[in-house]
This record gives structure tokens, sequence and C-alpha cells, in this order.
């Protein structure tokens, strides 16, 4: 009897044991009745060491009878266990090691049946050992196996196999593969996780001797940290250290052996089954442990199909043996490792799942791309009218065209061109009038293009941009300033005449007046050395700026207070002044502006500055030639806004504030000076927030001292020989923007 599905093939393994047991069963209940069953059958375990399985029966109390026999049509062994209660409550106990499946048990008429399915016909032994059952399940090699385990030192035999290289690589997901190459084939290995090691048993393997040694392997930024690789009474074993939580896993193709550490992932996406874009490829199906020796790539994928209770449908191509041993591993990740390792492929729809080699599956699906191509060539053309409301017609047949979207489609040698969105035979037009598209292609494309308009072709959002410029100064200045003078003139007893004022020629005017004194002296009857008043006139003295000293004023005082000494030969003059000056301004600029989504909007307002230039003279003549320029002075907005998909704004904008703040004198004319303020940058906006793109602070401070020296030094009195001013000046700039978008359906 054979089957096509592993689980059928456990089905009809258990099904004729069972009506026999329970037809046989039924004789016996009356015999049975008379006494109580003692006994209970609590669990089945397994254990697999050099291809050898051993299913291990645990009863609640010690057994004092077990029988067993083995079936070839289909390959079982079986166990009956008298005046036994049968309490697993699972129906079908997974094995998945050496040459065993799965262990099934029943209970009829006071006794358990425990029916063990196998891949093929194999030697076993049964042993009681108090309380349970050990039935051992020889590999592959059979009955031979069996007969060896009674003379252990056959059972060891020769090497068959060397060990030909021992190699470690990093996975792309930070994983380590230990990679065992043998001389040849029917190397046998055994893999079991002790703490944080694995170890692996290769049975009947000859170790080269420059294999055996210790690699550290840490630098790889794996779980790995050392391989460690000895000699054995057996063959070789070999040693993983490992650090931190990890998952191993083993499979064997061929003549090569692979270990593969990763580190466990615990991501709540993994978990639901869920593969980002920019992780690997996770794996969600129910965990199995696989031990096979030289299987058949088809009874594993039946075992696999058993064990994951989905339909796996094999491409009579699929052939060869595969040695595996998985340990923990989801079944869907165990079946893309062997369809790997024999270069096969799979294609899922629902429950069934078709594996095939890779080329027969690219084959295939060429072969129906072809088909459908040759089937679209013989399919009518259908011509439709499709109306544009808010995009351009034009733009929209140019995007359906685009040649940056032209592919070649087909196989083999028959290729056929396609052109955008259209197909070979396909053809688009518009009308710019009424904004129509004119498609003329198959059913399906014209469907396919009616759809893209659709989404295409709807009313964008809007976005009202509001910027705010301000440019705010303060200023504040202060001045203390001073006027001295003493004028004086004085004639001795010996006719000396000595004058002194602030200037040369307030010297020479006190002198003449002084000698003027003289003689008007005379007349009158007073001495010659008393300077005094002519006949009916005043003291005469130089004008004021030819008798100070010290002329240091304030320009333009708020406030000052003069005082002057007149005695009989000379004048004092005293004039203190005072200036302090507060400035603040502010000016602001508001330009606003609606954009469509990713349309560049700008708003500008000023006025255009003329000025004169003088161009070369042109040929012989000398005279030059005015030309009048303009100079644009203005405010001005540009703008180019784009909504994300989280509603912010994206702004890629310009502002610009010009400002005339004088002119300059040439020989041909004024030349403006104009102050430029200018940002250029691009920012990220909440729908409705302001946001300050930049600013400027501008701070200004002088004092300046003017002075007469020496005298402006002396204590107190300095003063007077003095001119002070301190001034203050704050500018600063800033610029907001606040976006708001408008959608569509409001409009």
């Amino acid at each position: 009897m054979k089957s096509t599905a592993n689980s059928l093939h456990g089905r009809q393994a258990v099904f004729p044991w069972v009506i026999a047991f329970l037809l046989g069963g039924s004789c016996a209940a009356f015999a049975a009745s008379a006494g109580a069953v003692q006994n209970v059958l609590e669990e089945i375990t397994h254990s697999g060491a050099g291809g050898r399985t051993e299913v291990v029966l645990r009863l609640a109390q010690p057994v004092e009878d077990a029988r067993a026999f083995a079936t070839d049509d289909p390959p079982t062994v079986v166990v009956d266990l008298p005046d036994t209660r049968n309490g697993i409550r699972e129906r079908r106990v997974g094995i998945g090691s050496g040459l065993a499946i799965a262990a099934s048990a029943v209970e009829a008429g006071g006794r358990t049946r425990v029916v063990i399915d196998l891949m093929g016909r194999a030697g076993f032994e049964t042993r009681i050992e108090g309380n349970t059952v050990v039935v051992s399940i020889a590999g592959a090699s059979g009955a031979a196996v069996a007969t060896q385990a009674s003379d252990p030192a056959k059972a060891v035999g020769v090497a068959a196999v060397r060990v030909g290289n021992i190699d470690f690589r990093r996975g792309p997901n930070g994983e380590g593969r230990v990679l065992v190459s043998f001389t040849g084939e029917g190397a046998s290995a055994d893999l079991r996780r002790v703490g944080q090691r694995v170890v692996v048993e290769f049975d009947r393997v000859e170790l080269p001797d420059h294999f055996a040694e210790r690699l550290d392997v840490t630098d790889f930024a794996t779980p790995v940290q050392m391989i460690e690789t000895r000699k054995t009474s057996s063959g070789a074993r070999m040693e993983i250290a490992m650090e931190g939580d990890f998952e191993q896993m083993a499979y064997q193709a061929g003549n090569e052996f692979v270990v593969e550490i990763a580190p466990r992932r615990r991501d709540e996406q993994a978990e639901a089954g869920v593969a980002r874009p920019d992780q690997p490829k996770q794996y969600v199906g129910e965990r199995i442990t696989f031990n096979f020796q030289d299987i058949a790539v088809r009874t594993v994928l039946q075992v696999i199909a058993d064990q994951a209770g989905v339909n796996i449908v094999a491409a009579d191509s699929v052939q060869g043996n595969i040695t595996l041993r998985l340990v923990d591993v989801p079944w869907d990740q165990a079946l893309d490792i062997i369809l790997r390792a024999r270069g096969l492929d799979q294609r899922r729809d629902g429950n069934v799942i078709w594996v095939a080699p890779q080329k027969e599956i690219a084959d295939y699906e060429q072969a129906l791309l072809d088909a459908r191509i040759a089937l679209q060539e013989r399919v009518d053309l259908v011509s439709e009218y499709i109306q544009v409301n808010y995009a351009n017609a034009e733009e929209i047949a140019k995007l359906l065209t685009d040649e940056a979207k032209t592919g070649r489609i087909g196989g083999g040698q028959d290729y056929r061109d396609q052109r955008g969105f259209l197909s070979q035979r396909g053809s688009v037009s518009y009308d710019r009038r009424t904004n129509t598209l004119l498609v003329n292609d198959t059913p399906d494309k014209v469907r396919e293009i009616k759809e893209l308009i659709r989404i295409l072709d709807r009313a964008v959002d809007q976005v009202l941009i509001e910027a705010r410029i301000v440019i705010a100064s303060d200023s504040f200045r202060r001045e203390l300033g001073t006027r001295f003078g003493i004028s004086a003139g004085y004639e001795d007893r010996h006719g000396n005449v000595f004058s002194s004022t602030g200037t040369a020629a307030g010297t020479d005017r006190m002198s003449n007046l002084a000698l003027r004194n003289r003689f008007a002296g005379r007349g009158t009857g007073l001495p010659v050395t008393q300077p005094g008043l002519g006949p009916g006139e005043g003291v005469l003295v130089p004008n004021l700026n030819d008798r100070l000293n010290v002329n240091l004023p304030v320009t333009n005082p708020a406030g000052s207070i003069a005082l002057a000494i007149l005695g009989q030969d000379y004048l004092l003059d005293l004039e203190l002044s005072a200036l302090q000056a507060e400035g603040k301004g502010e000016v602001i600029s508001q330009p606003r502006v609606i954009a469509a989504n990713q349309q560049q909007a700008g708003i500008k307002q000023g006025q255009e500055v003329g000025y004169v230039t003088i161009a070369p003279t042109q040929g012989p003549g000398t005279i030059p030639i005015p030309n009048v320029q303009f100079k644009d002075v203005a405010l001005e907005l540009l703008v180019t806004p784009t909504i994300t998909q989280d509603r912010r704004v994206f702004l890629n904008m310009q502002v610009r504030k010009d400002e005339v703040s004088g002119f300059i004198d040439t020989s041909i004319g004024q030349v403006p000076q104009v102050d430029t303020r200018e940002i250029n940058t691009a920012v990220l906006v909440n729908d409705g927030e302001t946001v300050v793109l930049g600013g400027v602070y501008e701070f200004t401070s002088r004092e300046d001292l003017s002075k007469v020296p020496f005298l402006a030094d002396l204590p107190g009195v300095g003063n007077l020989f003095k001119k002070r001013t301190r001034g203050d000046q704050k500018a600063e700039l800033l610029i907001f923007v606040t976006p708001r978008i408008i959608p569509a359906s409001t409009r």
C-alpha cells in the first residue's frame, strides 16, 4: 500500500491495527471486566543518537508484560500493554527522528496498543526498565544495525568518510554558520544542546589532525564564540560555545553538514506573522524536530505536510535523498531549508503548496505569461472617452505613454514592447479644449487606465502661507560739551601790553584795544598804564569765536547754559551744552499667498528706483552716453508647499525685503543705497503652526571723547576741556511663517 501524502500514510498506518485491536478487544471484554485495570500509560518520549531512535513509553507503575511486533506494509512497530489504560490526551505524538515518524496510542478491552509509524523497514529491540518500555529502532541500515547492536565493537565499525573542511561564516542577519564538509556521503551527525553549548557527534567519521583545534570566532559578532573539534573513539566531536539567547538549527545536504546559530528575536510583527520590507523573512509555523539520515526528499515533504496540516503536491521531478537534523524549527523554515538544499522552489495557493525544481516553476510561469500575452494580441480593441476634471489631459496622456516606463515583456525570442501603461497595440490622445482623453486599447488595459485616472484626477489641497517680517530698531545717544574762553588785555608801568584770548586774531584785537585805551586815557587825564574807556565808549572785546580757548559744543543741543564774567581788563566766557536722544522703531510686513500642493506661488510689492550710469563710448566719439537703470526695491515671497501624509506642510520658500536707506552722490547723479534682507530655506511645519524661519540681531555701542590734552586730565576742572558722546543702536530682524491647509472638500 502506497500513498501520496504523509497524513494519509499516517491514517493507513494506524487504521488497520485499530480495527483489529477493537475486534480482538471485544472478544476479551468479558474476561477483562472481571478484574480492574492496574496500570496507566502516561507519556511517550523519544531520543536519538547515531541514527538510532529510542521511543520511551512511561507508565504509572512498573511494567510486568509488553508484547511487540513489526509490520512491513505499512512499516510499523506495534507494542501491546495489557491491563493498561491510555492516559495520553494527544491522538498522535510526533517523533521525527531517524526512521520513526510518530506514535499513536489507543485503548480498548482493558489494554493499550502503541503503534509507531516508520518510513521504511527497520530492526528494533524492546526492553523493560521499571515503569518504562524502551523501543530501540535502528537507523537507515535496517536490520544490520540491530545485529551490530549486540556487538559494540562491530557497531562502531571503521570510518568510511573523512572531514574535508571546517569553515565558519556570518549570515546576513547576524547568525553564525558552521560548515563541515566530508570527503564522501554517509556521514552521521547527532546534535544536542547542553546549556550554552551545542554538541555535535559525528559517527564513523575520521577527523584529520589539522582539523582537531579550537577556533575563536568572537570577531564575527555572532552568538558563536568558540568552536572546538576533537577526535573520539567512534568518530569526531564538535562543541560550539555560545553567548546570549540563541536558537540552533542543523541540516545536512549531500556531503555538507551545516549548523546555524541565530540570536533569538522577540519581534511583535514576527509573532503576528507580518514581515516588514526592511527585515528578513519571518517564520511563524509550528515548531518541529527532525532527525533524518539519507531519507527521500518526497518522504520528508510528506512528514512536513502531516505535521503542519497543509497539502503539499510534489512534482514527479522531485527526487533525491537528504540528511537532515532540525531541532525546534518552524515547519515553514524547515521547508525552505529543504527546498534550498535540493534546488527546489514552492508556490502556495491557499492551503496547497506546489513543490518543483526552480527551473520547472520558472518555465511554467513564463509559459503562463506568454499565453496571456498571446491572448491579449487577439482581443478586440475598444475606445473610451475619459473626462478629466482637475488634472491636465495633456499631462495625463504623457504620463500614460512615458518612455521611461517603456519595457519589454515575453519569453524566449518572442518579446513584446509595452509603452508606459498601454499595451503594444494601445494608443491615447487628448482634446485640449474639452480636457478629454481618448483611449484605444484592450478592455483590461482600458479598465486599468480608468482606475488610474480615477485615482489621479482629484482636487488637490491648497495651502495658505502667511509670512511676517518684523524689523525692530532701538537707538540711544547722549552728548555733553562745553565752550570756554578767557580774554584779557594789560599794560604794565613800562608801557608793555599783554593780551590773551582764543585765537591770534583775537589777541591782535585785544592788543589794539589796549593801545586804543592808552590814548583814550591820556585825553581824560587817566594814567596811561590803566586801560579804560574812551570818551563815550564801552569795553571793546573780540567776537565770540575769536575769544574761545575751548570750543567743544554739542551739535544741536537739547539744552545749554552760558556764563560770562566781565572784569576791568578781562572777560570770562563759559557755555555748557547737553543732548540725549532716544528712538524706537518697528516695521512689520505681512505678505500672504495661497498655493496648490506642490505648485510654486509668489507675491511681490515694491518700487523701481532709477539711477544713471555711463555707457562706454562707441566708435571715434568721446562723448559718454548716459543710461538710466532701475533697481527693484520690493517685498517678495516665493513658496512651494508640499503636504505630507501626516498632514504637515513642507515649505521650500524664499523671502526678500528690500529698503532704500539713502542715496550716494556721484559726479553723474545720485545712486540709491539699498538695504537687502533675504532668506532661502526649506522647513517642515505642522498645520496652523507658526515657526520662526530666521533672524538677525545687531548691536552697536560707541563712545567718543574729544578733549584738550593735559588740561582735560586735571581733576574736576578738566571736565571743562572735554566733549563726551555715547551712542547705542540695536536692530533686530525676525521672519515668521504660518501655513494653513485648505482641504479640497471645503472649497
